[in-house]
């Protein structure tokens, strides 16, 4: 499948669907304790793709995982899988875990966050790699570098 092409994703019980109508902005492991925690694995995968283009087709999610004020992590209500995540405010983008993908083969990591809480017997083969979660402000270079190595061109940083 087409990066280009709209994607389709849902829970394990496949109760909870969604599709994702743009591509995605930045794919990317997380290897905090948390994610590992959510996971039950030692980091998660996450395609951000932007808000608008992030539509639940089917089923009812439901917050779980940690109950934050900012980050609000749904889940299927049946099957309790991890779907995908919205933060508030809403920054433009929605965290789909990429192993929801009906196609993961689409989602190609380019940068891992939270090093320093890596398990020591994970080595990912990405092009970024941050000790923490990187800065606001460097988001929009690493979004556009994605989109020119999803590309296949030369990444700028």
């Amino acid at each position: 499948m087409a990066r280009d092409a709209i994607r389709h994703g849902g829970c394990r019980c496949g109760r909870l669907r969604f599709r994702l109508s743009s591509r995605s902005l930045l794919d990317s492991i997380c290897h905090c304790t948390g994610c590992q925690r959510m996971t039950g694995g030692a980091f998660s995968v996450t395609t951000a793709t932007a808000s608008d283009s992030f539509e639940v087709v089917s089923g009812d999610p439901v917050v779980g995982g940690i109950h934050g004020e900012q980050a609000h992590h749904y889940h299927c209500d049946w099957c309790k899988s991890w779907v995908f995540t919205r933060l508030e405010p809403d920054l433009g983008f929605v965290n789909v875990r990429a192993a929801m993908l009906d196609d993961p083969g689409t989602f190609t990591p380019f940068v891992e966050m939270q090093v320093a809480e890596r398990r020591p017997w994970v080595h990912l083969a990405v092009e970024r790699s941050y000790d923490r979660f990187p800065p606001m402000e460097e988001y929009p270079a690493i979004i556009a570098d994605f989109a020119t190595w999803r590309s296949g061109g030369e990444s700028g940083g």
